[in-house]
C-alpha cells in the first residue's frame, strides 16, 4: 500500500517581523543569502565580474586556515618580512606596519590581515607558506575552483588592483560561506574590532576593523571590507540573530556611507521578508513508519543533513511536508535503511526530496507470531 502522510505541525521560526515590499540597492552588484537554507533571497547582478579588492584577503587567510587544520602550518610558525611586504608599510597603504627584516608569527599575521586589512600582512603570509606571492596566487585560484568559484582569478593575496584578480558577489558569498562552515573558531577574528600592533622599535599601533557594521546594533560579526578606485567601496557581511545568519556581498558603493547603509538595508530586507523554518536536523529521528511483521511496529527514522527553507511571510500556510512510502515496511529492517522519501511542497511545487533512512533495526517476529499477526490482518484488517 502506497502512503502518503501530510505532516501538521508548529515550524521553529527563527525570526519573525513584517514583511517590506521590493527593495533597492545602490550598488553595482549584491546577493544576500540565508546560511541555513542556502537560499538566495536577494541578488542584483550576482554574476558580474567585480575585483573583489580587499575582500581577496578572505582567501588568502582560508589558505593559511586550511593549512593550520590540517598541521602543515602553526599559529606560532614565524615568516621573516621581505622587502616587498615591508614596503606596504608605507604611507598611503592599508597596513599594520611590519618592517623589513621582522619576524612575524603566523597568528599576528592573520590578525594584521583580518582586522585591519594589512596589505603588508598578506605579502609576508603569502611568502612565508609558498615563497612567493605568484605562486601562493595560484593556490587561492585553485582553492576557488575547489569550492565552485567559478568566475574568480586570483593574482595576489591582497586584493592590490589588477585586472587578473578578479571574481563575482556570488563566488564572494561562496568563499565566506565556506570560511563560516569550515573554520568558525578562527572566523571569530572577524568580529574582533581592534588589533594592537606591538612594532619593532616604536610605539604600539592601535588600529580599528573597517567593517563599518561591527559598530551597528544588527548582530554582525564579519567579515571584510574592499575599495578600489576602480571598483568603489565593497563589503562582504555577515550577522546572526536568535542563531539565523545572513551573508551578504555587495560591490561598487559609491561611498563608504553608501556602503554602510546600504548593506544594513539588505539585511533588513531579509529579515522582514522571509522567515526561516526548520524541518529537520541530521540525524535526529523525527519521522516514524509503520512496519509490517517486525518486533515493533513501527520505526524512528531520520535524514543525514539540516533541512531549512526560508519562506515568504504570510505564506507558510503554502508549505506542506509528507511522508511518502509503500508500506507499511515488511521486516526485518536495517539500520540506516532507507525507508521513506520526506517532500517538502510549497505552493504545490514540489521544492525538496530527501531520503528517510531507519534510525534502528527492527527484527521480523517468529513464524507463530507472523502466522498470527497475519490472521488477525485476514479477518480483521490489523496490521
Amino acid at each position: 500500500m502506497f502512503k502518503i502522510i501530510y505532516l501538521i505541525f508548529f515550524f521553529n521560526l527563527l525570526f519573525t517581523s513584517f514583511a517590506n515590499s521590493n527593495i533597492e540597492i545602490q550598488a553595482k552588484s549584491a546577493i544576500l543569502q540565508d546560511f541555513l537554507s542556502g537560499e538566495i533571497l536577494f541578488e542584483k547582478e550576482p554574476d558580474q565580474i567585480i575585483y573583489p579588492a580587499s575582500m581577496t584577503k578572505i582567501m588568502t587567510a582560508v589558505i593559511a586556515f586550511d593549512l593550520i587544520q590540517s598541521g602543515s602550518l602553526s599559529l606560532n610558525d614565524k615568516f621573516v618580512v621581505s622587502n616587498n611586504a615591508g614596503k606596504l608599510s608605507e604611507r598611503g597603504n592599508s597596513a599594520m606596519f611590519i618592517e623589513v627584516g621582522d619576524e612575524v608569527s603566523v597568528s599576528d599575521l592573520l590578525k594584521g590581515i583580518i582586522i585591519v586589512s594589512g596589505n603588508d600582512a598578506a605579502v609576508a603570509i603569502a611568502e612565508g607558506i609558498a615563497g612567493t606571492e605568484e605562486q601562493f596566487a595560484v593556490l587561492m585560484t585553485n582553492k576557488a575552483k575547489e569550492i565552485g568559484m567559478n568566475n574568480t582569478n586570483f593574482s595576489n593575496s591582497s586584493g592590490i588592483e589588477d585586472e587578473n584578480n578578479y571574481s563575482t558577489v556570488r563566488d564572494i558569498l561562496l568563499l565566506s560561506k565556506y570560511l563560516i562552515t569550515k573554520h568558525p573558531d578562527f572566523y571569530k577574528l572577524f568580529s574582533e574590532k581592534e588589533l594592537i600592533w606591538h612594532r619593532t622599535g616604536g610605539d604600539p599601533i592601535a588600529q580599528n576593523n573597517r567593517n563599518p557594521l561591527l559598530y551597528k546594533n544588527l548582530g554582525a560579526d564579519g567579515i571584510k571590507t574592499g575599495y578600489l578606485s576602480k571598483e568603489k567601496y565593497s563589503l562582504a557581511s555577515s550577522i546572526i540573530i536568535n542563531g539565523r545568519r545572513l551573508i551578504a556581498v555587495g560591490s561598487g558603493f559609491e561611498s563608504p556611507k553608501i556602503r554602510s547603509e546600504e548593506s544594513e538595508k539588505i539585511f533588513n530586507y531579509g529579515l522582514n521578508n522571509f522567515d526561516l523554518i526548520e524541518i529537520a536536523k541530521s540525524n535526529k529521528t523525527a519521522f516514524n513508519v509503520d512496519v509490517w511483521l517486525g518486533k515493533e511496529a513501527s520505526v524512528d527514522t531520520y535524514v543525514k543533513e539540516d533541512i531549512y527553507k526560508s519562506i515568504d511571510k504570510g505564506k507558510k500556510n503554502l508549505l506542506k511536508v509528507s511522508i511518502n512510502y509503500t508500506g507499511p515496511i515488511e521486516a526485518p529492517i536495517i539500520k540506516d535503511q532507507k525507508l521513506a522519501k520526506l517532500r517538502l511542497i510549497y505552493d504545490q511545487q514540489i521544492i525538496g526530496e530527501y531520503d528517510l533512512l531507519a534510525s534502528k533495526d527492527v527484527k521480523k517476529l517468529n513464524f507463530i507470531s507472523r502466522l498470527i499477526k497475519s490472521l488477525n490482518f485476514i479477518i480483521w484488517g490489523d496490521v
